[in-house]
């Protein structure tokens, strides 16, 4: 059976999910957590909370799931260290940095890769084993069919969401909010961009990319089979009520080994509901009617949810004491998996009211403000013995402490680590400049003599592999870009793709996921990381530099000061608009209609006026661009005092003429014509 793993954004909903029947919980403490506007915890509150929790059996894992700059690198493994003192069962992790960091100083600490690290298939999860990870959450847009192989091929356990909200955008792959609004998803302070309202083509405006909450509960049969290893519910930033109504019902239907009825999905979408759910991704079923919004019928139902106050499950106790004459008293408690034994005084003689079993039994069934009660007392008592009562109460107290001390998990840490080191030098991409293109026609003879290294989309090379010999005839050498998603049923496809293109003289490829690497290992080529790795320390830098990178471009969040800091082959983009989201489904029909979509040239309107370009790409994927263009050409003294290196251009929707015309203003430090996005200083 897999575990039930339920929110806990506050020590209140932590004890809602102990009254629902949660097998473990998943919180964060006051830092390094991608939910930083929920209540989350203080350093007492995850002491406390982590014993209660273990004392009902309930595992607690950790949140500490943000990107990380090197500059927090020592509170981040101190953070880490508390967790392990604490008893943590697990910290979930995005940063691969901060995971290297955690696991060589404290080795003993499980680790989660967070969804943020995008894994979606069982290559993933090899290459997260080989960094220290025993298990990864998975993308909430596989298919049933890929998360059964990605199940039966891992040799990590397999976490998926069953229930919550659905980001639109793959998860870790968004920078909407961040670059658009300044406030970092990846960081844990997520504006929801999503789930504003956008103008359409024909000129309405509509929410294309708010979808409905994720539902599983339909399925819980299905994903009990495919041997997943942790269902989760989301719901960090929801209320306790929440967490009680959802953890109750997902611990019924796994017990149960049932789908849900149409009662306990009325149930679920009074909780919580956008208009009801989905599982469109699960089902294969992706189109218009996973969208939904949250209307005032759906607060109201929420706001009239039974309020949660108090934790009122009790562990059943044993005690067992013994009271005889000249030995100290012995008091035994015992659950069904933990006993701690204490002894106190020695017992006097009693002058006038000798101890009863009723006495005994009074005292020791006094168990308020802990999760116990007192279901049996065995006793052993000789007679006319006195203990006074504050002894009684002292050695009842000391035994419960013994029995929680039983019931943490003996961790002992490490000392911290130095960090690793990058071995690459900028200096190997000093003067380098590489770019991506959409199309072949936007490659033109002025790129070819501008770049050294000019990426296309696996997808669009394949269709004419001759474009490898005639790009490389026009002075420039030519790569592809994998697919930013390869499904597990569409490894294939790209394998015969790649396989092709490298009988074709393909000799480079870029690529911007961990559960990519193997196909291109298979072909020894020369491997360059996409800023959709999030590289934002050097420690990151050395690990991907270990798994065989030869190049990585920087997380376009970065400043030029944090840019400056970090050493390796590392390429910056100084040009192009920044593609801000990855959607698994077509938005491009919200918007306007297919015959757009055949075009390739949807918009996306917000309400301020500000026009985000969309693209199709691999398997009719969508991306969303940035409204502004990255653009550098005038600041080029401001680039080199900041020692960044490789230059990364992204063309998008421009034409060839606007390349060629993007070209000659970097030549000439030309300030731009119109707004655009700047690189933060």
């Amino acid at each position: 059976m897999p575990e039930l793993l339920c929110p806990a954004g506050s020590p209140l909903a932590l004890d809602a999910a102990i009254e629902g029947g949660a097998d473990a919980v998943y919180l964060g403490g006051l830092g390094f957590n991608a939910r930083m506007n929920a209540t989350n915890f203080t350093e007492d509150d995850l002491r406390e909370g982590i014993a209660r929790a273990h004392a009902f059996g309930v595992q607690v894992y950790l949140t500490m799931n943000t990107l990380l700059l090197d500059r927090e690198r020592d509170d981040y493994l101190r953070a880490a260290e508390y967790a392990c003192r604490m008893g943590a069962d697990a910290l979930i992790v995005a940063d691969l940095g901060g995971a290297a960091a955690i696991h060589r100083s404290y080795p003993s600490l499980a680790l989660h890769a967070s969804t943020q690290m995008s894994a979606h298939n069982a290559a993933a999860g090899a290459l997260l084993a080989e960094l220290g990870f025993a298990r990864m959450v998975v993308a909430r847009e596989l298919s049933l069919s890929d998360l059964q192989s990605t199940v039966a091929h891992s040799p990590i356990e397999i976490e998926a969401f069953i229930h919550g909200a659905l980001c639109v955008c793959h998860s870790g792959q968004c920078l909407f909010s961040s670059l658009v609004g300044g406030r970092s998803g990846n960081r844990g302070e997520c504006a929801q961009p999503c789930r504003l309202p956008y103008r359409t083509a024909k000129g309405k405006e509509d929410y294309p990319l708010s979808l409905k909450d994720l539902s599983l509960a339909r399925h819980v049969p299905s994903l009990i089979d495919s041997g997943v290893a942790s269902l989760k519910i989301e719901g960090r930033m929801k209320s306790p009520e929440y967490v009680l109504a959802v953890t109750r019902i997902g611990r019924r239907l796994l017990d149960e080994r049932r789908a849900a009825d149409d009662d306990e999905m009325h149930r679920l979408e009074e909780a919580f509901s956008r208009g009801g759910f989905t599982d469109g991704y699960f089902t294969e079923r992706i189109g218009k009617r996973m969208l939904g919004v949250r209307s005032e019928s759906d607060k109201q139902q929420a706001r009239e949810l039974p309020p949660f106050r108090t934790l009122t499950r009790r562990i059943p106790l044993t005690m067992t004491a013994t009271l005889r004459q000249n030995e100290p008293i012995s008091l035994t408690v015992s659950t069904k998996e933990h006993t701690a034994t204490v002894c106190g005084d020695v017992p006097q003689r009693a002058m006038t009211a000798p101890l009863t079993e009723q006495a005994l039994q009074k005292q020791f069934s006094k168990l308020g403000g802990t999760p116990y009660a007192l279901q049996s007392l065995q006793l052993t008592l000789d007679p006319d013995l006195m203990v006074p009562v504050s002894a009684l109460n002292e050695l009842r107290r000391r035994a419960i402490s013994a029995l929680e001390t039983a019931s943490a998990p003996i961790v002992v840490p490490q000392q911290p680590q130095p960090p690793l080191r990058p071995q690459g030098s900028r200096t190997a991409v000093q003067n380098e400049r590489t770019a991506r293109f959409c199309t072949l026609s936007q490659l033109t003879p002025a790129a070819a003599a501008y770049f050294d290294v000019c990426y296309l989309p696996l997808h669009v090379l394949s269709a004419q592999p001759d474009a490898i010999a005639a790009i490389r005839a026009m002075g420039t050498e030519p790569a592809a870009m994998l697919p930013e998603v390869i499904m597990e049923r569409e490894t294939d496809d790209v394998r015969a793709m790649l396989a092709t293109l490298v009988q074709a003289g393909l000799r480079r490829v870029m690529l911007g996921n961990l559960g990519h690497l193997p196909l291109v290992r298979a072909h020894a080529l020369v491997t360059d990381g996409d800023f959709r790795l999030n590289v934002t320390n050097r420690e990151t830098v050395a690990v991907l530099e270990q798994m065989g990178f030869s190049t990585l471009l920087l997380s376009p969040e970065l400043t030029l000061p944090q840019i400056r800091d970090i050493p390796g082959a590392l390429r910056t983009v100084v040009y192009g608009r920044i593609p801000l989201m990855l959607l698994e489904k077509c938005v491009i029909k919200e918007l306007a209609d297919c015959s757009t979509c055949e075009k390739n040239a949807a918009v996306l309107t917000d309400r301020r006026g500000q026009q985000f370009p969309v693209r199709r790409t691999y398997r009719h994927r969508n991306v969303i661009y940035n409204s502004h263009p990255t653009y550098m050409a005038d600041r080029a003294e401001l680039l080199d005092r900041h020692h960044v290196g490789g230059e990364h251009f992204i063309f998008s929707d421009e034409s060839p003429a606007a390349v060629d015309a993007t070209i000659r203003a970097y030549k000439n430090g030309t300030p731009p014509d119109g707004t655009v996005r700047r690189i933060g200083k």
